[in-house]
């Protein structure tokens, strides 16, 4: 019974482990291949690839612009909200918080429609990449500012400000000196959550963009309902190479955050 109890756990994290990666690992090879149909005996070739680099190039680019510049703006407006809401705990700003949430009870598709209805009629803004920013934003906002709030609630903020005020800092000061550096983890881990989910979005993108205005996943179905599936296959190559090297070096940096706060 003992040695069941401790095989029984490994059966399961190895299931699903191959649950998760072989559809990945089969998706690669695809777009490594020659003829997907044939298999691995047709040969391996990067033609696929190139294809999808000359086609999708574009949407690649824009995709990483608009990871960026949402962080940018994110950590704008989230740091200081988390620190706002952070300072005066209470009904209010748990009010303030659900409202800032809202949007993830919302389906990317209705925020989208919202968005189009209010916009819509601003032809350059509609036709600008900053129009998918706007939505991209109002997605990921709520990810920084709790991952911000949940850093912030940990410590003892007040006494570290009142500490800081004593000592003759100023309001900028004490957040530049005292917050920002204690919500590192927080806000490397919302980073991180912000990028991943911006170039990962798909429904609301679908409904914003334009047709010179695709991002990654919008390519990608693109890709699969009108080209070869080795095509299609060889554009997920592309977005893996894209994602997981970012992702690695965001939770390295998140962990040496967490690791010097301590």
């Amino acid at each position: 019974m003992t040695r069941l109890t401790k095989v029984l756990p490994l059966l399961v994290t190895l299931l699903a482990c191959a649950f998760l990666f072989v559809p990945i690992v089969m998706s690669v090879l695809a777009g490594l291949t020659v003829n997907y149909f044939r298999g691995l005996s047709s040969g391996l070739t990067l033609r696929w690839v190139g294809e999808v680099w000359t086609l999708y190039s574009g949407s690649i680019f824009l995709s990483i612009q608009l990871a960026l510049a949402c962080l940018v703006v994110t950590l704008i407006l989230g740091v200081p909200a988390a620190y706002a809401l952070a300072r005066r705990p209470g009904r209010a700003s748990r009010i303030l918080e659900e409202f800032i949430s809202l949007p993830l009870a919302i389906p990317g598709l209705a925020l989208a429609l919202a968005l189009l209805q209010l916009y819509g009629s601003y032809q350059g803004f509609r036709m600008s990449w900053t129009f998918i920013l706007v939505g991209h934003v109002l997605y990921t906002l709520p990810f920084m500012v709790r991952s911000v709030l949940a850093v912030l609630a940990a410590i003892d903020l007040q006494t570290l400000e009142e500490g800081a005020a004593t000592l003759g800092a100023g309001p900028a000061q004490r957040f530049f000196d005292i917050v920002v550096p204690n919500a590192m983890p927080g806000i490397l881990a919302g980073a991180l959550t912000v990028v991943t989910l911006s170039i990962g979005e798909f429904n609301l993108t679908w409904m914003l963009h334009t047709p010179h205005l695709k991002t990654l996943p919008v390519g990608l179905a693109d890709a699969y309902a009108s080209m070869r599936l080795e095509v299609a296959s060889a554009y997920t190559l592309v977005f893996f190479v894209m994602i997981v090297p970012l992702l690695m070096a965001m939770q390295w940096a998140s962990a040496r955050a967490q690791r010097i706060t301590e």
